[in-house]
Order: structure tokens, then sequence, then C-alpha cells
């Protein structure tokens, strides 16, 4: 741990913190939930919301990919998504969907100003964001693409999403 500059659990929860909160939309793989807590843990995301059928810590095969980041990243439970959006606009939070609809804003176009409070909202494997959540959002962010598919793997695009907003939100403009 020395070696490799890692801090601990404890000075984890001390540090500064990305102003980004990742929220889960009934994401059912345990492992892309554990995904995104190693990954949010690797850019010091603020917190994890998990919303609806999205489980929660402490389980088997979330640690299986979290690897202990289910401890360090702050997370919280919500019934329902338009719960979390609500509370998130209300504390001050543009919340944004990662969503392919008619007005998404490409990522590589996508602006904002260094630290923002800023959340994300990635959706179920299979539907998406939910279509209740979409209208309560700032907008839709989408990655682009160019192979015949148009989809990534949720860890995958939470990867994308989740560095390309550290650099904008974390930086120091001159």
């Amino acid at each position: 741990m020395e070696e490799l500059n890692r801090i601990s659990v404890e000075q984890f929860k001390e540090a500064e913190k990305t102003p980004l909160v990742v929220v889960l939309d009934n994401v059912r793989s345990l492992n892309n939930i554990g995904s995104v807590f190693r990954t949010s843990d690797a850019f010091r995301v603020a917190k994890i919301c998990l919303c609806g059928i999205t489980a929660c810590p402490p389980h088997r095969d979330i640690h299986k990919t979290a690897l202990g980041a289910e401890d360090s990243v702050d997370w919280q439970y919500f019934d329902n998504t338009t719960d979390c959006v609500n509370a998130l606009k209300e504390q001050g939070y543009r919340v944004y969907a990662v969503e392919q609809v008619d007005e998404s804003i490409m990522l590589d176009t996508f602006h904002t100003q260094p630290n923002t409070p800023t959340a994300i909202v990635f959706g179920n494997e299979v539907e998406g964001v939910d279509e209740e959540v979409i209208p309560l959002c700032h907008g839709c962010i989408e990655i682009p693409q160019f192979g015949t598919k148009h989809s990534l793997n949720i860890s995958i695009a939470a990867g994308i999403l989740i560095w390309e907003m550290w650099k904008k939100l974390m930086s120091n403009p001159s």
C-alpha cells in the first residue's frame, strides 16, 4: 500500500471528494454495482445512491468486484430514483441521466464548471434510465459511439463518465 501511495479507508473518508454523486437506477448486476464502487473509489466520488432493485452492501458478489471500495465510498439507498433525484436537486446538484435521447449532450461536448455539485444517473442494464426520471434531470449525457451496438455495459459507461466528470469538476481553470 505504501509503495503504491494508496491511502487507507480512514484517510479516504477524510480526503477531499470529487463533487460527484453516482446514482444507480435499478441496476441488477451485482458485479456492475461492485465495479461502480471500485471506480468511484479511484476518483474519490462523494457518494453513490443505490435505488430500487439495486442491491446494497454488504454483499459477497458486490465485494467480489468492489474489493473493499464499498467500505470507503459513502452510499445511500432510496426506494425509488425519483426521490433520489429530487433530493439531490434540493441540495443544489446538477443531475444528468446517462442516456441516449433526442436532445442528449454528447460527452465530448458536455461542459460544466469546476467544483459544481453534479450527479449522473445510470439506468438498468436492459431498460436504461427510468422514463419518469429523465424529465427530472437537467439533461442527458450520451457517450459517442461509432460501432454497430450503440450500447455499453454500465460498468464501462460509468468508468468513462466518472473519469470525464473528474477531469471537468476537479480542473483548476487558469
